[in-house]
């Protein structure tokens, strides 16, 4: 019989302006944080948080404005995520912890390593380049991709697919889709749309930002990937100086979700290759 994965345990941070920060907790060992995307919040990470509290102290939240977390108007302010993972990093006591991004989980991710690179031990980002541009290059496959994925996301819109979740899952893993969909649900009320506007006005740091950002980092891709261009994350990924790049062909936007166990054993191995075991 299998050994039950250790229990974590849920909190909340308040925040001076009177935003809640929900997170949950458990394990012991190097620290790993959790940063969610625009579609879910802290059970986005049900796959892994659980498996890597085996050997490490997880720490997975809901940012603000994500159900079960508040923001002050109900106004999500993506400039102030990274001062609240701080925060929360502070509240646990946490000094220095590896970040998980997925999506808009790389904003954080970016935000947090620029503004205290002391506390972050490396980075994942998970299908996303943050708040670094890759249109500034001029690269000719991102602007094919970006010619051809308005009619793809319509396409998903009519059909009833998940743009984060993609064809693949909502075919071959319907419940898997399903169970997406219904995290993306939780956050009743948030308007996306604005939050999505004001993480791409952020999208615009480059080759000075890109110098600073000297932790390991680790950004996976998904090949079929309609909301992150998947060049575009290896032209970024090439500019900083300790990144590396894991391609997961046939995969959308959400390989952390669609194909777990292959995202946990490649974040495994880059947590054993910088150390933090």
């Amino acid at each position: 019989m299998s050994k039950p994965y250790p229990m974590l345990t849920a909190g909340r941070l308040e925040r001076p302006d009177g935003a809640v920060i929900h997170y949950e907790t458990g394990g012991e060992g190097p620290a790993m944080v959790f940063a969610h995307g625009l579609g879910g919040n802290h059970l986005s990470w049900w796959q892994s948080a659980p498996v890597f509290a085996q050997w490490h102290r997880v720490v997975t939240f809901s940012h603000r404005g994500f159900a079960p977390s508040t923001a002050p108007g109900g106004v999500a302010d993506p400039t102030l995520y990274a001062g609240d993972l701080l925060a929360l990093l502070d509240h646990l006591g946490i000094a220095k912890a590896v970040i998980i991004g997925q999506s808009m989980g790389g904003w954080t991710c970016v935000e947090t390593a620029l503004a205290a690179p002391e506390r972050v031990a490396g980075l994942v980002m998970a299908c996303t380049t943050g708040s670094f541009d890759y249109d500034g290059f001029g690269d000719p496959q991102v602007q094919a991709w970006r010619q051809a994925m308005p009619a793809r996301l319509a396409d998903f819109t009519a059909r009833g697919i998940h743009r984060a979740a993609g064809e693949r899952m909502a075919e071959d893993n319907p419940s898997l889709h399903a169970l997406y969909q219904g995290i993306d649900r939780l956050t009743y009320g948030l308007d996306k749309d604005d939050v999505g506007k004001r993480i791409r006005a952020m999208r615009t740091r480059g080759a000075a930002d890109a110098a600073r950002m000297t932790c390991p980092a680790l950004f996976v891709i998904g090949s079929e990937d309609p909301l992150i261009c998947p060049r575009g994350i290896e032209l970024v990924a090439d500019s900083w100086p300790s990144a590396s790049t894991h391609r997961v062909e046939g995969a959308g936007h959400s390989v952390y979700f669609e194909h777990a166990i292959r995202f946990n054993k490649v974040v495994n191995e880059f947590l054993g290759m910088i150390g933090w075991t």
